[in-house]
């Protein structure tokens, strides 16, 4: 897995000279937070994903924005779900199961141009997510590999999906479901308006 690059994509904002960014720091602080669970040194992590031990320490101390690719290659080997990554409440209702609309956790991948909320409560293997892309904004073109399969529904927009080598245009009301092992990428193809896309991941939970 080679490391993210470090400039800017798509029109979004340049990085704040005065330090880390919220979203980042927040992402860094519970990786670190998982991989010293797990007592994983970051040599171990390193060795496992292909990054440098440099790079993911900057990574867990917010001064490097990861791309999806990173997270999801590092959440495999931590054996989470992107959802363990996400800042925000995510408490729910007093119920157990339910989500209420102003307590979602969020992840924004912020040089990507890349929104994710967080529909579902636990730690099981099925996440919910409510996905924005802005104009243009997309995953890149190194496709995403990872454990689990995912499946989603357009809502607003339109989404180009690569999966294996085959592109589709997606309009809303337009589903689709794949194997996540299957290389795939996303980009929202309009240059003046966005994208919305919920989007289920299910990933096998560590120890299962």
């Amino acid at each position: 897995m080679k490391q993210a690059t470090a400039g800017p994509r798509n029109g979004q904002g340049a990085r704040q000279a005065a330090g880390p960014i919220a979203a980042d720091l927040a992402v860094g602080q519970r990786l670190r937070a998982l991989r010293q669970a797990r007592n994983l040194s970051l040599k171990a992590v390193a060795a496992a994903t292909g990054l440098s031990i440099g790079y993911l320490s900057q990574v867990e101390r917010g001064l490097s924005s990861p791309s999806l690719r990173v997270l999801t290659g590092v959440a495999d080997l931590l054996g989470v779900g992107l959802g363990a990554l996400f800042d925000g409440p995510g408490a729910g209702g007093a119920e157990g199961f339910v989500t209420r609309a102003g307590e979602r956790a969020a992840l924004t991948l912020w040089r990507a141009g890349i929104t994710k909320q967080l529909l579902t409560q636990g730690d099981g293997a099925l996440s919910l997510f409510l996905m924005q892309l802005a104009p243009l904004a997309g995953t890149g073109d190194e496709p995403l590999v990872h454990d689990g399969e995912e499946a989603g529904l357009v809502l607003e927009g339109a989404l180009v999906l690569t999966v294996e080598g085959t592109t589709v245009e997606l309009q809303a009301g337009d589903s689709f479901r794949f194997a996540s092992r299957r290389p795939h990428r996303y980009r929202n193809p309009h240059p003046d308006r966005p994208a919305a896309v919920l989007w289920v991941n299910a990933v096998p939970r560590a120890g299962a």
